[in-house]
């Protein structure tokens, strides 16, 4: 990612879904522009998702994903249809493909149904329309739009269409800034260790300084080591301190009660809509006992480090905390189980490199599953005892705490 590019988390996800053959892959290149998915009259030809992140006008920034058929056989057919499925958890908007010359397929209805039950914004889109004399067209219905992959027949209606169904207040929700007034000063503290990236700084750090900046704010970024200098060399007192999770026992001690500090990973999870979960997840560390499963899940893949936070850190304050021998699984980048049967606990990081559709799902699979979820910042906290300090940004979540 180039530093002008909007991070694929933020960006809309527009899923295309159908059975073989029904042209998702000329009509995803027609809507794009571009060469984006190999096109061909053999039946199967996309074998896995393809996604690309662009700017399509008038929708904007968005990621564009094109999935094998969901009618795909044997073995294999199973393996790209189940991925088909996962893509959905990833979905902001999805688009089934049809051909519009014969009726719709019972897979397409199921897929209808899937979009349905899921509440996403969708639309059914029958393609092949060049095939059909205009008068002897059914009248489409509100889901529905005729498309021609091979005249563009449709194609800028498609996408009209496409960026009303992208308004998406999730999409618009600040991380901080609606916490700010103009000239309000925010200290920013981003440990350097040898976990850090070299030469940038990571992506909820970034996205919080432009943040900070849209809301006609002041930003002071600091060491965690550099911390008590930077505070007293304030006239007055900040706002609000923002801390790498990880620091937050140093830096709880530093900070004065009386300013209220937070850390970049609850923003996060405030920002992504799993705020309120994840304070209610936390409870469940008090209950873990020997031999408790705990799935710790990235969202990223990121190379481990020897102080690595979710191989390291996480584990040893795990046990500091609860004093018991667990049983600590781990997931990273796109994969997270649909059976969390046994687990006792989801311990998810602060989903900067997921969107929130993705977040939401695992989410949901947890709470349907009866299984508590919460992330890094808001259990790190709970550990070093500030969970209630951390939260003081936030008071209707505060008050549920009791």
């Amino acid at each position: 990612m180039g530093l002008t590019d909007t991070p694929s988390s933020e960006r809309v996800h527009i899923g295309f879904f159908g059975l073989r053959n029904a042209g998702k892959s000329s009509l995803v290149n027609a809507v794009t522009g571009q060469d984006l998915s190999v096109v061909s009259d053999t039946l199967g030809t996309t074998t896995d998702p393809v996604s690309k992140a662009m700017e399509i006008l008038p929708l904007g920034p968005v990621v564009v994903i094109d999935t094998p058929g969901f009618d795909d056989t044997g073995a294999l057919g199973e393996q790209r249809v189940a991925r088909a499925r996962r893509v959905l958890d990833r979905t902001d908007v999805a688009v089934l493909v049809t051909d519009a010359t014969r009726p719709l397929a019972p897979s397409e209805v199921e897929l209808v149904g899937l979009f349905e039950r899921r509440g996403l914004p969708y639309l059914v889109v029958r393609n092949k329309c060049d095939l059909l004399a205009k008068d002897s067209r059914p009248a489409p219905g509100a889901h529905e739009a005729y498309a021609s992959a091979v005249t563009l027949e449709g194609i800028q209606e498609l996408k009209e269409r496409l960026a009303r169904l992208t308004t998406n207040e999730a999409l618009d929700s600040r991380i901080v800034g609606d916490l700010l007034s103009p000239g309000d000063v925010v200290v920013l503290v981003t440990p350097i260790d040898t976990a850090a990236p070299k030469g940038r700084m990571i992506l909820p750090q970034q996205q919080t300084i432009r943040d900070v900046l849209d809301a006609q704010a002041v930003n002071l970024v600091t060491r965690e080591d550099q911390l008590a200098g930077a505070l007293a060399s304030l006239v007055t007192p900040p706002r609000m301190v923002v801390t790498d999770s990880q620091a937050f026992g140093f830096v709880s001690k530093v900070v004065p009660l009386s300013v209220p500090l937070t850390s970049f990973s609850i923003l996060m999870a405030r920002h992504k809509g799993f705020l309120r979960d994840a304070v209610a997840g936390a409870s469940a560390l008090g209950r873990l006992t020997d031999g408790s499963r705990v799935l710790i899940s990235e969202g990223c893949t990121h190379h481990r480090q020897c102080k690595d936070i979710g191989t390291v850190k996480l584990p040893k304050w795990l046990h500091d905390y609860t004093g018991a021998d667990l049983d600590l699984r781990y997931t990273s980048g796109g994969e997270f189980p649909t059976d969390l049967t046994g687990i006792d606990l989801v311990l998810h990081c602060g989903a900067c490199m997921l969107n929130e559709a993705e977040v939401t799902s695992r989410r949901d699979r947890a709470r349907e599953q009866g299984v508590p979820f919460t992330n890094y910042g808001i259990a790190i906290a709970q550990m070093h005892g500030i969970l209630r300090r951390s939260l003081e940004l936030f008071p209707d979540v505060l008050a549920e705490l009791g």
